[in-house]
């Protein structure tokens, strides 16, 4: 058993503390582990510098999503109201959500391939 000098943390919360202070600068936690220091403070200090020297975001700004644009509808204006007048308008559905009388619904899970002229030769 090794006794740990008493101004040195244990393992455990220095690295705990070297990831917290990672984060709050924007880096990964396997950028963090490579931080140097023992308090808190040189802990920040050093993950500021690192960060900046690898040109991290700022850590007020949100991370960057992948994927892009996802189409024009996205971020639309009129809420859901307008979404569910749009769905009504596309499949002829009254404000209630009924078929109107004299509609019928159409069978669009025919296969469009289907031909009613074949007949097999016996």
């Amino acid at each position: 058993m090794t006794e740990q000098n008493p101004e040195q943390p244990h393992p455990a919360v220095l690295e705990l503390a070297r990831v917290r202070a990672g984060l709050a600068a924007g880096l990964t936690v396997e950028q963090s582990a490579r931080l140097q220091g023992i308090t808190a403070e040189e802990l920040a200090a050093d993950a500021t510098a690192f960060a900046a020297e690898l040109g991290a975001a700022n850590p007020a700004a949100p991370a960057p999503r992948s994927g892009g644009n996802q189409g024009p509808d996205v971020g639309s204006v009129g809420g859901l109201a307008a979404g569910a007048a749009a769905y009504r308008a596309k499949h002829g559905l009254d404000d209630d959500g009924r078929r109107p009388e004299g509609r019928q619904a159409t069978n669009e899970s025919r296969n469009p391939f289907q031909t009613t002229t074949y007949e097999m030769e016996r």
